[in-house]
């Protein structure tokens, strides 16, 4: 099919180049990454952090993660311990995040964290935001190419539709295979979830060997993803529903519900790793057809139905 958008670009050496000049200029371009697509810019220099913000409408309270290639990069900007380095034996590069004390001689930007003594910091897998990071010398703060509070995209084509020219480079990386943000974990005292994602507690409290605290209030934003309503397709979105009232929308999974025009089926499998994948393009797609309202199915909250009931908990908050 083609490209109707003239700020997408394919992967190439061509593409790629012209993305490092862009960063290297201080600008912001669209990357995909495993998780969701990111608004990128040097973490180190503060015009690129004030542009991020800007574009995203999204409140300096409300910190930034930091895309490094490895360890290896992190260590001048924030104190790696024992269990950090279980954790990203087991899961890095990948979609987990880490919150760490920042070192005082780190270079990045206090934009970033929001003036907090720590950073998010992220080791991504997908290859291409892999290969840019091979070739610059600053980590990326890269939060999801989304104005804030609103769905974030899982491809280009969802970033352009976001920011339409306000961002000039978006590079294509195809969609996200995981759909759904990072997993955020806070390693400043005894290890908390500060965000579900795709790698469960479960599994992370059988890497660590302790039982893991999930934080469910919290009066600090220390991490991105707190904000009470997030992720939100900009119409009501009501949980845990047996069926839709007239002609809305419903989110359904499994195969209990036949297909309808207003039905829209995560994973006809129950697979809940697919319905996480398919969440974010389900309600975009809902949005784009001008529902007024979005009934969804209770969905299960084991494994990565944890993450799809926090990301629409927060979707469906006034």
């Amino acid at each position: 099919m083609k490209n109707i958008y003239s700020n997408i670009f394919s992967y190439n050496k061509k593409s790629l180049h012209k993305t490092i000049l862009n960063l290297k200029k201080g600008n912001i371009v669209g990357l995909p990454t495993e998780t969701v697509y990111g608004l990128a810019g040097n973490a180190y220099l503060k015009e690129s952090i004030k542009k991020i913000y800007k574009l995203k409408n999204r409140p300096a309270i409300n910190p930034l993660i930091v895309h490094f290639l490895d360890y290896s990069n992190a260590e001048n900007d924030v104190f790696l311990n024992n269990n950090f380095f279980k954790l990203y034996k087991k899961f890095c590069p990948g979609p987990i995040t880490f919150i760490l004390k920042k070192k005082k001689e780190s270079q990045i930007d206090s934009l970033v964290s929001a003036k907090l003594d720590t950073v998010a910091i992220r080791f991504p897998s997908h290859k291409i935001i892999r290969s840019i990071l091979k070739s610059i010398d600053f980590p990326l703060a890269m939060p999801s190419a989304n104005i804030s509070s609103s769905i974030s995209p899982v491809n280009a084509e969802d970033v352009a539709d976001e920011f339409k020219r306000n961002i000039n480079f978006i590079l294509d990386g195809g969609k996200s295979k995981i759909g759904i943000e990072s997993t955020v974990i806070d390693l400043t005292g005894k290890p908390t979830i500060l965000r579900p994602g795709i790698i469960s507690p479960k599994i992370i409290n059988n890497v660590l060997k302790i039982k893991i605290n999930i934080k469910k209030k919290s009066f600090r934003i220390s991490s991105p993803g707190m904000l009470k309503r997030h992720y939100s397709p900009g119409i009501p979105v009501l949980l845990n529903q047996k069926t839709a009232l007239g002609s809305n929308a419903f989110i359904t999974i499994g195969k209990s519900h036949k297909s309808k025009k207003n039905y829209f089926n995560l994973s006809k499998k129950s697979d809940l790793k697919e319905a996480a994948s398919n969440l974010y393009k389900t309600l975009r797609k809902i949005k784009k057809l001008k529902f007024k309202k979005i009934y969804v199915i209770k969905i299960p909250n084991i494994g990565p139905g944890i993450a799809i009931n926090d990301r629409l908990k927060r979707a469906a908050k006034k």
